[in-house]
């Protein structure tokens, strides 16, 4: 009985946790706060056009433009999820979230960087599709097929994160409270934790292992499969062609796949806040920033689909 009031009354020592983000560098803050800033308005505003485009122009209500609109909001949510709270401690020099907007943060973000990854990979099973079996794409990924995938890619993911941040309200933070990153994140909270972690990291790793490998694994096989049929075409307009449908979606997965395993293919033992925070900035900062600034720089129907609307916008 004295056991469990004492792990009760350490439950309650940890009402908040301070985030630690860039005060190591004071030189930086100023830089980091206009860069952040600018990252942050060109994220959210790339998105919201994408969005606005993709659904106000019926050129472009087709599958890959569908899960384009699916993958901005997700990007919106991220940034959103931690940006705002970066800037606010880059401003106030002291960072400090309440346990609960912590775990609400970390829901947030699992479930926005797991969406990501299926659908970046459902993006590249389009594109495969599209391009080694162009006859049959209309009744492949019909309408219902791809409102199933994407309700699919959000339950999943929903599913996932709530597994997690359950778990990780579970545990008992009874002593430091200094999260060395700068948003509440998996490894960080474990090493922080009192009580044992063993099922969370067991979970962490299988998540791991779906959202990571295999993922990676099916979305390469896509590439390859692609690329193989590419090189097939004699013409070199046909080759060009093809391989302009894949090549914005295969850098956006390029870049985001470096930043995610280099943030969370290591164990929790490993853990290195430095490399951590720069993985951190590169998906959840860099890529939501570059994504609609890649689909509408080299795409050129979302390019005439913003001149149409610009210009109805004018009259």
């Amino acid at each position: 009985m004295e056991a469990a009031r004492t792990r009760e009354s350490n439950q309650t020592l940890v009402m908040e946790f301070v985030l630690q983000g860039f005060s190591e560098h004071p030189v930086l803050r100023l830089p980091l706060l206009g860069c952040f800033l600018a990252l942050y308005a060109v994220a959210l505003s790339g998105n919201v056009l994408i969005i606005t485009i993709v659904g106000c122009s019926s050129g472009l209500h087709s599958p890959m433009y569908f899960f384009l609109f699916n993958l901005a909001t997700m990007d919106i949510i991220c940034t959103s999820t931690i940006l705002p709270k970066v800037l606010e401690g880059l401003i106030a020099q002291e960072n400090t979230i309440s346990y609960a907007g912590c775990m609400a943060q970390l829901f947030f973000i699992l479930w926005s960087t797991s969406s990501e990854l299926l659908l970046l990979l459902v993006m590249a099973l389009d594109r495969y599709v599209a391009i080694c079996h162009p006859l049959h794409y209309g009744t492949i990924m019909s309408p219902w097929v791809c409102a199933a995938l994407a309700g699919g890619v959000w339950s999943i993911c929903a599913l996932n994160a709530s597994v997690h941040t359950g778990l990780m309200a579970q545990l008992t933070f009874c002593g430091p409270n200094v999260i060395t990153h700068f948003f509440c994140e998996i490894p960080p909270l474990l090493l922080l934790s009192c009580s044992p972690t063993k099922v969370n990291s067991i979970m962490t790793v299988l998540a791991d292992s779906f959202y990571g490998f295999a993922n990676f694994l099916l979305t390469l096989a896509s590439y390859g499969c692609i690329v193989a049929s590419i090189l097939r075409i004699r013409s070199r307009e046909g080759k060009r062609r093809a391989f302009t449908t894949c090549s914005s979606h295969l850098i956006v997965v390029s870049v985001y796949y470096t930043a995610v395993f280099c943030a969370y293919i290591s164990p929790a033992s490993s853990y290195s806040p430095e490399r951590s925070k720069v993985a951190g900035v590169l998906y959840t900062m860099l890529s939501p920033t570059l994504n609609p600034l890649i689909y509408t720089l080299r795409n050129t129907e979302v390019q005439c689909a913003l001149g149409k609307l610009v210009t109805l916008c004018q009259r």
